[in-house]
């Protein structure tokens, strides 16, 4: 019998209300993004009110710190949403625009949600005279506790699982018995949500952290976020060699998802979209090792 690990009974919700015939719920997914969203901002204010960390003063103030946190809820929402729209299921939205809006109904892109937060900073770093370079590296450093809580999220809701595995770690989730050729019975799946939790979120947070506070990385506007991007880039990248792919791309003749293929061999979606990131972070590293002359840039 094929080995696996029983998919825990773990509700998505935390409670729900019934008030008048609506059902109000809290759901795990939702306490994720706002735990995130708090967490990120006390790291950004804990690095502005260290003046060790900086070699001049420090690139945003605490009060702009929390303006900055409006623009980045407006980001992440309208950027995830719009994101999983256009890049994953365009045809289904474009038939039925309305559900555009039905973002309880699930549906989030985070490189959709990257675009917007960036396209929300750049904005408020340009209004409030902020170096762009020092403005992403705080942003970067924020991040991570967001996507660890977010994929741990992920797998409560038992969502966003992986390819079918016969490792003793595989995961039985619930309804996800399909495409599993050759599987009788049970079919287990690598927990490739929890993967993405420990090297986008807490791998990547913890270098991050160590490269702030031990390494003078703020001394070199860039660094942090071209750490960051190509970091979670590559994490990306390789999760998704055991990330089932979103289904609208699984056909007779593509087994395996892959969103651009030649022959056998291809690459997914998620690939795809990492790629920039990856390049852009390596050109940012390269960029701010050139030296600490780039505050203003």
């Amino acid at each position: 019998m094929q080995s696996h690990i029983p998919f825990p009974e773990i509700s998505p919700e935390l409670f729900s209300i019934t008030l008048g015939g609506m059902t109000f719920a809290l759901r795990w997914y939702a306490l994720a993004y706002i735990a995130g969203l708090l967490l990120g901002w006390r790291l950004i204010l804990r690095a502005v009110s260290s003046p060790g960390l900086w070699p001049g003063p420090a690139a945003m103030t605490g009060e702009q710190v929390e303006r900055l946190l409006t623009w980045i809820i407006a980001g992440v929402i309208l950027g995830g949403r719009l994101g999983f729209v256009l890049f994953y299921q365009p045809g289904h939205y474009l038939t039925h625009p309305g559900d555009i809006l039905k973002i309880w109904e699930g549906g989030m892109s985070f490189h959709g949600g990257f675009l917007g937060v960036v396209t929300a900073a750049w904005i408020f770093f340009r209004r409030e005279g902020i170096p762009v370079w020092s403005g992403a590296d705080l942003l970067a450093l924020a991040t991570p506790p967001g996507l660890l809580l977010g994929r741990i999220a992920n797998f409560i809701n038992a969502e966003l699982w992986g390819r079918p595995t016969d490792m003793p770690w595989g995961v039985a989730f619930p309804g996800a018995g399909q495409n599993c050729p050759g599987v009788e019975g049970i079919c287990a799946r690598h927990p490739s949500q929890l993967y993405e939790a420990g090297l986008e979120g807490l791998l990547l947070g913890l270098v991050l952290i160590w490269l702030v506070w031990r390494g003078r990385a703020l001394f070199r506007p860039g660094l942090v976020a071209g750490v960051f991007f190509a970091g979670y880039g590559a994490a990306r990248f390789f999760v998704e060699f055991v990330r089932q792919p979103d289904l609208q791309f699984v056909t007779a003749g593509n087994p395996l998802g892959l969103a651009w293929h030649i022959g056998g061999y291809g690459l997914t979606m998620g690939q795809i979209l990492s790629l920039p990131m990856i390049l852009a972070g390596l050109w940012l590293i390269l960029r701010a090792r050139r030296g600490p002359g780039m505050a203003g840039a």
